[in-house]
């Protein structure tokens, strides 16, 4: 799952949810062995809520979703660059396809790591130079030891990523915060484009502060200085105890409900369903929620209107995380775009609709090398 301030609140709430079941389930259990509760009833019930704490996936996922036929799984390049920063993080940067072929620079969404591509590296390969990295925090990219998370931060990360990818112009292909940090490159960097930049590609992401353009965000605004924020910076200082909860939750099947509720439409498979909710558990909660409040700044709405060179702006039809009137007002403001809505697709879309996704991209970045 890919972490935007509304699923916050929803992992929240699952974690709460999570830690209520175990904690009435162990007392039941010591209530009973104490003799205050009188029955075999209460036994089962106790012992129930425990297993399920630790086993629930087991019986939840299998009911949840069907069995795909080609699985995502955690696969890595062994052709690696290990790029160190200035601020003391350094990038996991990894290459598939043939070096010679025009490259794709792939920058993965907040919350997993470049491992989430594994449909776009197994099926642009053959055609492009495809380059992942780890965005600092995440996967094998280690933080910076400024705690800075800002999408400028990340942008100049990029400027790095873009300068080892060789000789030919690269693409810029950016998912949800991916796509802010290429809008932010954009702002940073206006000289590569045209130039080291020969497009971009944005992917179910935002111009502005997403809390402005996710699901119910008249609600969300009011709710990001008295809740949200506070609750993120509490989640950086209990980040260790929220990230067992966390698994606690994947262990029990209520994290699976999270991530279909903020990624997926329904079509997506057992294995495609498990492997977003496993990403969202390996992240650190006090990275998350430093990158998180990081987003609250970002605006780059007056960038859309600068940006000189050809862009497809992907969204999923039911994205409820940047939802698609984002993805219009990007189409309309920026001078060379094109739209392609995926359907049915939510913020996952690249996962769930995998082929589509690859052939609409294919196509953009095909006609692109084409002009060079």
């Amino acid at each position: 799952m890919v972490f935007m301030p509304l699923n916050f609140l929803l992992l929240w709430l699952v974690e709460l949810l999570s830690i209520g079941v175990l904690a009435g389930g162990i007392y039941i259990l010591y209530e009973w062995y104490e003799r205050e509760l009188v029955g075999t009833s209460y036994l089962v019930a106790g012992l129930a809520m425990v297993l399920w704490s630790f086993g629930g996936r087991f019986i939840g996922l299998p009911l949840l979703r069907r069995r795909g036929v080609e699985e995502p799984k955690f696969i890595r390049s062994q052709t690696v660059k290990r790029v160190s920063r200035p601020d003391g993080s350094v990038l996991q940067v990894e290459f598939y396809g043939d070096e010679d072929a025009p490259p794709i620079i792939l920058s993965h969404g907040w919350g997993p790591n470049s491992t989430v591509w594994y449909y776009a590296k197994r099926q642009l390969s053959d055609r492009f130079r495809v380059i992942v990295w780890d965005l600092p925090g995440l996967g094998k990219s280690a933080r910076p030891k400024n705690n800075d998370y800002s999408l400028e931060k990340y942008a100049r990360d990029l400027e790095a990523v873009v300068a080892i990818a060789g000789d030919k112009p690269v693409i810029l292909l950016g998912h949800s915060m991916g796509g802010m940090i290429n809008l932010t490159f954009c702002r940073l960097f206006p000289e590569h484009l045209g130039r080291k930049v020969a497009g971009l590609v944005l992917v179910d992401t935002t111009y502005t502060n997403p809390v402005k353009t996710c699901i119910f965000s008249g609600l969300i605004r009011k709710l990001q200085k008295p809740l949200l924020e506070p609750l993120l910076y509490l989640t950086i200082v209990l980040s260790p105890i929220l990230w067992l909860m966390t698994w606690l939750s994947y262990l029990n099947g209520l994290l699976y409900i999270s991530v279909e509720l903020s990624g997926f439409t329904g079509t997506e498979t057992r294995g495609q369903l498990n492997f977003a909710a496993i990403l969202s558990a390996l992240g650190s909660p006090g990275v998350l929620a430093r990158g998180t409040l990081a987003m609250f700044k970002y605006e780059e709405t007056e960038t859309l209107a600068k940006i000189n060179v050809p862009v497809l702006v992907v969204c999923g039809a039911t994205d409820i995380a940047t939802k698609p009137v984002a993805s219009d007002r990007m189409e309309a403001e920026l001078p060379r775009a094109e739209k392609v809505t995926i359907k049915p697709g939510g913020h996952m879309a690249l996962m769930e609709q995998n082929q589509y996704f690859a052939e609409a991209v294919s196509k953009f970045c095909t006609a692109c090398s084409l002009k060079l």
